[in-house]
């Protein structure tokens, strides 16, 4: 926990207690790998909320004169406005934390009760660039690497927002950089600054937008292009046009899992044979607990739980969970991991594409070429005892 009491901290908005109190919520949650610190008014004060390994929890209580405090220093800190409290306001910070370089994603919105505040951090110190960390199975690894190794056509990446696929993404173009490649990406905003590679931010008020961005960079001599998220037709055929003519692209698409990519392309407006000449294939992800290896315990699975895992039911079968402890906050999990489904787009699949058939069974087919659902790789991290089938269910039902 950053703050042990969920008492109010301060009677009054002191403003050096203000100072302290920011500085400190904020170089805690760092310290405990909170993705997000939400600062939220209430009725009769303030709470601050840390996302840690996907979910929130409350850390602690603030009055609402050292709220409105927080808030405007955090402002100040970002280069926002500290008195516009009617709109929306959006800002960032670059920190040095105990040597560790953060940047920090501000995000102010009015609310009935007062201005709430969010607060994303990208840790750089923690950010894994190698996809040999990032949980693939060694066949879909090996199954996700043939989808760019051909040096053209558009790979994309799929799944919520959260899922992990700007991680992805990065890890990717690190091991695909090098001094014979010119990668350039537009991304809304750069999360990440990789050495080598040229990453343009999107700004909307000027007129650079991600079609806009990716035209501009067709006339700078690519060989790999990155695009932060396809939100739009004409973002998607400018991307079908790149890899048409010799480029790679990787970019992400929001569905739910890697077939629903090929039918929300056709669903834009992009022919289904341009789709099934551009495409090299899909990766689709989400991201679960990890069980805390300091907590970890085993039992016997059930007989509900075996149904769900496909292992037979007379069969003994240990299962893992945590037990909870210190580490990880009595919550049984610490730190999380992706499940990932790869579709590969092959010669055999591009006439099912040709006729729009549907997600099932354009999946259906691809299993028979290698493709693994996000379920069965579930449940073949359940069995090796590296999350819970509780975790399962939440991300992929």
């Amino acid at each position: 926990m950053i703050i042990q009491t969920k008492q109010p901290l301060f009677a009054g908005a002191d403003e050096k207690a203000a100072v302290k109190t920011a500085d400190g919520i904020i170089a805690q949650a760092v310290k405990c790998g909170a993705s997000d610190i939400h600062i939220e008014p209430e009725e009769d004060g303030a709470r601050v909320r840390l996302r840690t390994d996907g979910v929130l929890y409350e850390a602690a209580q603030l009055t609402k004169p050292v709220m409105q405090a927080v808030v405007s220093r955090i402002k100040v800190l970002a280069g926002m406005d500290i008195a516009e409290k009617r709109l929306p306001q959006d800002g960032s910070i670059k920190l040095e934390l105990d040597g560790r370089s953060v940047d920090l994603r501000i995000s102010t919105l009015p609310t009935i009760l007062g201005e709430k505040a969010v607060i994303r951090i990208l840790d750089r110190e923690r950010f894994a660039l190698k996809l040999d960390e990032l949980d693939f199975t060694p066949q879909n690894l090996e199954l996700y690497r043939s989808l760019y190794s051909s040096g053209n056509g558009i790979v994309l990446l799929t799944g919520p927002t959260g899922s992990g696929k700007t991680t992805t993404l990065y890890a990717t173009l690190t091991e695909l950089n090098s001094d014979e490649c010119n990668i350039v990406t537009v991304e809304d905003p750069v999360e990440y600054r990789i050495m080598g590679i040229n990453q343009v931010a999107v700004n909307e008020k000027a007129g650079l937008t991600f079609a806009s961005g990716l035209r501009s960079i067709l006339r700078q001599d690519p060989d790999i292009m990155m695009i932060g998220e396809i939100r739009d037709l004409d973002t998607a055929q400018t991307a079908i046009h790149a890899a048409l003519t010799g480029h790679l692209v990787l970019s992400t698409l929001h569905t739910n899992n890697a077939a629903g990519a090929v039918v929300r392309l056709i669903d834009m407006g992009i022919e289904p044979f341009l789709v099934a000449s551009a495409l090299r294939g899909v990766v689709a992800q989400r991201l679960v607990r990890r069980i805390c290896p300091h907590c970890k315990t085993a039992y016997a699975a059930s007989v509900e739980e075996k149904a769900y895992l496909n292992v037979d039911a007379s069969a003994e079968q240990m299962l893992y969970k945590g037990a909870g402890c210190e580490h990880c906050r009595s919550t049984g999990y610490l730190g999380r991991m992706a499940l990932q489904e790869v579709m590969p787009v092959l010669p055999e699949l591009k006439k099912f594409i040709l006729k729009e058939t549907q997600e099932s069974v354009l999946f259906d087919e691809a299993r028979k070429f290698g493709a693994a659902s996000m379920r069965s790789d579930g449940v073949r991290k359940v069995l090796d005892g590296l999350t819970t089938v509780s975790e399962l269910l939440r991300a992929v039902h």
